[in-house]
C-alpha cells in the first residue's frame, strides 16, 4: 500500500511539475520574442557584434605578429 501511494505521489508531482515547467518555458519564450523584436535590443546586438569583431581582429593581428 505504501509503495502504491509513493508511486501515485511521484506521478502527480511529475505531471504538476511538467505543467509548471511548460508554462515557465512559454513565459520565457514570449519574453525572448518580445525582446528580439525591440529596436533597442537590435541596436545593442549590432554594437556588441562590432566590438566582438574588433576584438577578434586585434587578437588575430597579435598572434600573426609573433
Amino acid at each position: 500500500m505504501a509503495k502504491l501511494s509513493f508511486i501515485a505521489g511521484v506521478g502527480a508531482g511529475y505531471v504538476l511539475g511538467a505543467r509548471a515547467g511548460r508554462e515557465r518555458y512559454e513565459q520565457i519564450r514570449r519574453a525572448y520574442d518580445h525582446a528580439k523584436d525591440d529596436p533597442r535590443m537590435q541596436s545593442l546586438a549590432g554594437t556588441l557584434r562590432a566590438q566582438a569583431d574588433t576584438a577578434v581582429a586585434s587578437v588575430v593581428r597579435e598572434l600573426r605578429g609573433r
